[in-house]
């Protein structure tokens, strides 16, 4: 058991270490991220120092049910091309660009602004489409503005990853966490929705309190006009992640899997914008730049810490955590513990390392599976290791030229999650109360 733990222990720290350290390899003009390297490595390494066989593995990645890791990467990256196409076509810029159009109270009103509008766009896509979209625009408005960017990022950051635990497209780890757990659309929302209002709720407070001197200063010119680049092609895209949407919330009642359901929606949108493309005799450029855009580092890095994860469950790791943390106050043991694990091995890794573990200790069902979730999202902004969604935030905002490093990352996010958080474990005992 012992070999497999250390070299867990070192691919954590050695990830934590290129995303500080060495974030980037170059291979000419090239450039690739290091953190999966080390998780593909490090997977190899596991399996060839412990009794693990890899057909065994191979079997838990095609296990036939609900949910197994081939599944849930389906499942996102299917949900994802149904929303950066939406970001390609300007979608997201645009709502932006609006929601600062209106804005006639200086930065207070656009502050509540960015917060309301991240929110709303994140419960119906995800945490990481949305980082990814608005990161630089804000950067660019800021910079044009003439104001720090640092309230709007941070704003921004928190709200797409407290919202992205309402519903269980909002992020990977929902979806993992909660198919593994055989709980469906409408259960996930009973016991997400207080979580999530009152984890809102809380980081807004604590992040209006933390910048409102800033906000007091004017801004100095008004957003730059964003053109939609085919308003056709949009309101197809929308109505695509609509039926998706729905179709995930009543899979569970007739029988369709999640992974199906968005795989048959992403699919219906490349075989609609081809054919609308060659009739209308015009080239499909936002398709194919959605496709240039997916996130395919996040497959050798899931699929690496799948297995890292499934060795440790196999030498008994799992059942040890397990066993140590029991059934009593699950709450608070898995709720903490998990926000602390997902800075140490980020969220993914985590929430998987996590389904076992509740298993394994016999914890309270639904709530310890609540718990972990809430763990997963606001833990992403504690530190920039916590998720993909920062990795990907804090190499944006060093390409746009903003100062925001790891210590101020920190330093908003200990001030920020630590109400955020008990504020959401507050909500779901409340949850748990009434349902």
């Amino acid at each position: 058991m012992l070999a497999p733990i250390i070299i867990a222990v070192i691919v954590s720290v050695a990830m934590i270490a290129s995303v500080l350290f060495f974030p980037k390899l170059k291979a000419g003009k090239a450039q690739f991220s290091t953190y999966w390297m080390i998780a593909l490595l490090g997977a190899a390494l596991i399996v060839a120092c412990s009794s693990a066989e890899w057909k065994k593995i191979g079997e838990a990645f095609l296990a036939d049910r609900e949910v197994n890791p081939l599944k849930i990467l389906v499942l996102f990256l299917s949900m994802t091309v149904l929303s950066v196409f939406l970001d390609e076509l300007g979608f997201f810029k645009k709502l932006a660009y609006l929601a600062l159009k209106r804005n006639k109270r200086g930065q207070k009103g656009l502050f509540f602004g960015v917060y309301a509008l991240v929110s709303l766009l994140t419960v119906f896509t995800s945490n990481d489409v949305i980082i990814l979209s608005f990161t630089p625009f804000l950067c660019y408005f800021a910079k044009n503005a003439k104001i720090d960017p640092v309230p709007y990022l941070a704003v921004e950051f928190v709200a797409a990853n407290t919202w992205s635990m309402a519903l269980i497209i909002g992020n990977p780890t929902n979806i993992y966490l909660a198919a593994s757990a055989g709980i469906g659309f409408g259960t996930y929302l009973q016991y997400s929705l207080f979580p999530a209002v009152f984890g809102g709720a809380a980081s807004l407070i604590a992040l209006y309190l933390l910048f409102r001197k800033k906000l007091n200063r004017p801004v100095c010119c008004e957003a730059e006009e964003v053109t939609v680049k085919d308003k056709f092609l949009l309101w197809a895209g929308i109505a695509h992640l609509i039926v998706a949407t729905v179709l995930l919330a009543i899979g569970s009642y007739i029988g369709l899997q999640m992974w199906l359901a968005s795989l048959a929606c992403a699919c219906s949108l490349v075989v609609f914008v081809l054919i609308s493309s060659a009739v209308r005799r015009k080239k499909p450029k936002q398709l194919g730049a959605s496709f240039l855009r997916l996130p395919y580092e996040m497959i050798p890095f899931m699929l690496s810490m799948f297995t890292i994860v499934i060795v440790l469950d196999d030498v008994g790791v799992t059942q040890a955590i397990g066993s140590f943390l029991g059934s009593d106050l699950p709450i608070l043991k898995y709720g903490t513990l998990s926000f602390l694990s997902a800075n140490l091995i980020n969220n993914i890794p985590m929430s998987v390392l996590f389904s076992s573990v509740i298993e394994a200790g016999g914890a309270a069902g639904i709530t310890a599976v609540f718990a972990t979730i809430i763990g997963s999202n606001v833990g992403a902004f504690l530190t920039p290791v916590g998720a993909l969604a920062g990795i990907m935030f804090s190499s944006i905002v060093n390409r746009n030229g903003v100062k925001f490093g790891f210590a101020d990352f920190i330093k908003t996010g200990a001030v920020v999650s630590v109400p955020t958080l008990f504020a959401s474990l507050g909500g779901l005992w409340l949850a748990a109360a009434i349902f």
